[in-house]
């Protein structure tokens, strides 16, 4: 597809309560940009939310959406607010009298505001057209091609089905769910040549049907990239959560040839969470798939090579070489490795919760079903942050959360802004020194048996959703053998390795590990899997930043 004929599909949309005004802008749009771009225009928010959802229906595509701030029934800040939800590519511009610049500078976090104008803007040579031949040639730079949504079809309490629903939703793969035993899901059955005896069936965007499709399979499928382009690297990142994708922008931007290797989908456990809001510079809060989103689009803009559906099953040193072995036999070999495999949430050892996992019970997939829990009652086990994010986001539309929590308190585990939020919902119930004994139901969840700690009291509740958000299990046998861990799993580096003032066992180089640095030489960790890291976002980030700056130093040095 060419540029041209690409670019001639493309909507500027621009929105103004006020007749004159709107017209006025659009005359100056479509003189500068009429030839290459169609010029939509709205006279309020709710109109043109319509015509942007006429728009996506279509195939169009939005390159930028103008919106003036002082407008009746839906301002300007909450229509960019929703416009983000039907095309969050757009990029956005709010329209503002210098009355209204702090409203502006406001919504810069709100809406990630691309670009605020003031009114007039006269003459739109020096004014108008320099901002938006910015936005749009930023906008150019990204892959913006109409993709047709992937289908699923599948049954409501399934495992499987909800596994792939979750891999799809956490890798930003659009996809429209069917339940089998609705007609257009038979349908598609029908047309795909199966009985629904074997299910999910996944419908590819180009028309390919998938079979109870493994997860490398279907990413494959769905275009996400899944084979090395190359056999060496400077760096190999595993690990796709927080501090692995900061550990892929800083080392890409700081030009080693970087690849970052994740087994499922970015974002690890932040990548689920509804909405961090103690992460800095976002003082009203960012979901954790809208900071996965932007921090793997700011690694793959600086050249890092992401691998997603790729499982790292063992490390090697081959001289100054580390080799990075899958689980299908290949492997990738480079100077240097950064460990950021995160932790997992614990599964529950309560008899019927493995039978129900996927059916009722889910392992922090609060996100992609959240729409099912609708006006009913869930339970959440764990009293850390994850799982206070999740019971906030379900409590919006849950007739009832009751989180369960096996200390006396959420204070020993538990930001204190997330208690107060907690503490200030109505609908949500905390139940300290509360523990799941047993699940019941016949192929999806029912009931559970609750069990008082101390008292041993039991009881029995109704119940179809139960969240499980406890402990954190490290990823880490594989390097068993390899590379040294605590009792628990979790990766020792740097001065956790020299406690009794002796380098570890087989460490040849004349110098103490450095500080994020494993008993392998030119192995590093960040993040969860470190050993007593601080389990937080931010240290995260920060620590993959600075494995990458110790990367160099070894670097410099070998």
């Amino acid at each position: 597809m060419t540029q041209a004929a690409e670019t001639a599909r493309t909507v500027i949309m621009t929105v103004d309560d006020d007749p004159g005004v709107s017209r006025a802008v659009a005359r100056d749009l479509r003189r500068r940009y009429g030839a290459g771009h169609r010029i939509v225009r709205a006279e309020s928010g709710e109109s043109a939310l319509q015509a942007l959802r006429e728009l996506k229906l279509r195939g169009e595509l939005v390159a930028v959406i103008i919106a003036d701030y002082r407008m009746p029934g839906m301002n300007g800040i909450e229509f960019l607010e929703q416009a983000m939800d039907v095309h969050p590519a757009a990029r956005r511009v709010l329209l503002t009298a210098y009355a209204d610049t702090n409203a502006a500078i406001d919504a810069i976090n709100v809406v990630d505001l691309d670009h605020y104008l003031l009114k007039p803007w006269d003459p739109p040579e020096e004014k108008l057209y320099p901002v938006l031949d910015d936005l749009l040639a930023a906008w150019r730079a990204g892959d913006h091609k109409p993709v047709p949504s992937t289908k699923v079809v599948g049954h409501r309490f399934s495992a499987r089905s909800s596994e792939v629903r979750e891999f799809l939703a956490r890798n930003q793969v659009p996809y429209r769910w069917y339940s089998a035993d609705e007609p257009e899901g038979g349908r598609l059955l029908s047309a795909a040549g199966q009985d629904g005896r074997r299910l999910p069936v996944v419908i590819t965007a180009d028309g390919t049907p998938l079979v109870e499709p493994g997860t490398a399979d279907l990413a494959a499928h769905v275009g996400l990239a899944t084979t090395p382009a190359a056999d060496f690297y400077d760096l190999v990142v595993i690990g796709g959560g927080p501090a692995g994708l900061g550990a892929a922008v800083y080392g890409a931007s700081e030009g080693l040839r970087t690849v970052l290797v994740e087994r499922s989908a970015t974002g690890g456990q932040a990548g689920q969470s509804s909405r961090i809001e103690n992460y800095l510079g976002f003082p009203d809060g960012v979901s954790g798939a809208q900071l996965t989103d932007r921090a793997r689009r700011q690694a793959a803009k600086f050249g890092a090579e992401i691998l997603t559906a790729r499982e790292v099953t063992g490390l090697e040193v081959n001289g100054a070489a580390r080799t990075v072995r899958f689980s299908d036999g290949s492997a990738i070999a480079a100077h240097s490795v950064i460990l950021a495999t995160g932790v997992s949430y614990r599964e529950l050892t309560a008899p019927g919760t493995e039978a129900l996992t996927g059916c009722g019970v889910f392992y922090g997939s609060a996100l992609t079903e959240a729409a099912a829990c609708q006006g009913n009652d869930v339970y959440i086990v764990g009293g850390a942050n994850s799982a206070g994010q999740a019971a906030m986001y379900l409590s919006r539309g849950a007739k009832s959360v009751t989180l369960l929590v096996r200390g006396e308190s959420l204070a020993a585990s538990m930001s204190h802004y997330l208690i107060q939020q907690i503490e200030e919902t109505p609908n949500i119930v905390v139940r300290c020194g509360t523990v799941v004994e047993s699940a019941h139901g016949d192929g999806r969840l029912e009931g559970l048996t609750l069990r008082d700690a101390h008292s041993g009291q039991r009881e029995l509740v109704d119940a179809q959703w139960l969240f499980v958000f406890i402990g954190a299990a490290p990823l880490t046998d594989w390097l068993d053998g390899t590379v040294e861990r605590d009792e628990r799993g979790f990766i020792l580096a740097g001065p956790d390795l020299t406690a009794d003032g002796r380098p570890p066992a087989g460490w040849e180089p004349d110098r103490a590990p450095y500080h994020l640095e494993t008993s392998v030489p030119g192995v590093f960790v960040a993040g969860d899997a470190r050993h007593e890291s601080a389990k937080r976002v931010a240290s995260a980030v920060g620590e993959g930043a600075m494995a990458v700056m110790l990367v160099h130093r070894y670097l410099e040095q070998s």
